[in-house]
């Protein structure tokens, strides 16, 4: 039986809608979440980062990651700006803040949010802020919508393009497997200028306003992450406006959920509506496999028997011109046998 595009459409529409409609989306709200009391962080001071990428070397070693193209000693690749990728959990870009000073550092990696972004919009829940701090994603809930990808506004979560069966969103854990064992994250344990320093996100904060207070002359005086969409887990301290170390100043405080909410409104919808076209998808699929096969075998079926004609044809013409053959064969040996037959009588007449 044939489907028609209209009556597809029809079907989901009807299937779908009745059942979604009226459901919110589990992923956003507009209850403002202050975190969890007990969470941790990471506070990054940029004054005491010399740029030697051995955070890099320790995330790629304790994630066992791919060693990169060029090695963690070459600091040559600062010269330009670097994003996280799908095995580069973190990166250190170099910043010239001024002709007069020496260049900044920034260790960029995902802030774990406290209300993330990447989770508001997820409508299948493959990210989740967990109550020890880190935001985790499972990668069997994924549908690889990659929404995540362009709600995060720090541009950290990384898609496998190049990988076709089982592709992955990929993003900084803030080594969440080591933090519930009680250790430190690579990143943390392999700085050698202490600039990263792991805890409670609340007694980083301490740890930070102590800092600024002992050295107004070097810090700004602004912990970036305590309120930044809503606050985050990672927390910044700089000796520079934030905004020249590449780091956005226009986020406000508000969570991404606010922002979320209503335009996820209708996600249930999709939901609902998700299995039924991957269902309506594959019985479509399945079925024009079905005609070609069928148009395939009928082909075959064809071509077999025009074969069996022509073969039948052929043998039919071998066999009559041997016929014709074994008469014309028989009748030479017949007149061959006369005329042999002749020869002595006519010898004896004579």
């Amino acid at each position: 039986m044939s489907i028609s595009r209209r009556k597809f459409l029809g079907w989901i529409g009807a299937a779908g809608v009745g059942t979604a409609i009226g459901k919110s989306a589990d992923a956003a709200t507009n209850k403002h979440f202050k975190g969890y009391p007990e969470g941790f962080g990471v506070l990054f001071d940029s004054i005491l980062c010399i740029g030697c990428r051995k955070c890099e070397a320790g995330c790629n070693s304790v994630n066992q990651l791919p060693p990169p193209e060029k090695a963690f000693d070459d600091l040559a690749v600062m010269d330009r700006k670097r994003r996280t990728t799908t095995t580069a959990y973190t990166v250190v870009n170099k910043y010239d803040v001024s002709d007069n000073t020496s260049p900044a550092f920034r260790k960029v990696q995902c802030n774990h949010c406290l209300e993330p972004a990447c989770a508001s919009v997820c409508f299948v829940k493959a990210f989740k802020k967990n109550k020890e701090g880190p935001v985790t994603y499972d990668p069997s809930l994924c549908v690889g919508c990659r929404y995540c990808m362009v709600a995060c506004p720090f541009e950290i979560p990384a898609y496998e393009y190049d990988s076709a069966f089982s592709p992955r969103v990929v993003k900084c854990t803030m080594c969440f497997t080591r933090v519930i064992e009680g250790k430190l994250p690579g990143c943390v344990e392999s700085c050698p200028k202490e600039a990263l320093t792991f805890g409670k996100r609340k007694d980083l904060i301490k740890i930070a306003r102590k800092r600024i207070l002992n050295y107004p002359g070097q810090y700004v005086d602004h912990i970036y992450g305590e309120h930044e969409m809503g606050g985050t887990s990672w927390l910044y301290l700089s000796g520079v406006p934030f905004q020249k170390l590449g780091m956005r100043e226009d986020l406000g405080i508000k969570p991404a959920p606010e922002f979320t909410a209503g335009a996820l409104g209708a996600v249930p919808v999709v939901a609902g509506l998700w299995p039924i076209l991957l269902t309506g998808i594959y019985a479509i699929s399945k079925r024009k496999e079905k005609v070609a096969r069928e148009e395939q075998e009928q082909a075959v079926q064809s071509a077999i028997e025009k074969t069996q004609v022509e073969a039948d044809a052929k043998l039919a013409s071998a066999i009559e011109k041997a016929r014709k053959d074994k008469d014309a064969a028989v009748q030479r040996e017949v007149k061959k046998a006369l005329e042999e037959a002749a020869k002595p009588q006519t010898e004896e007449d004579a």
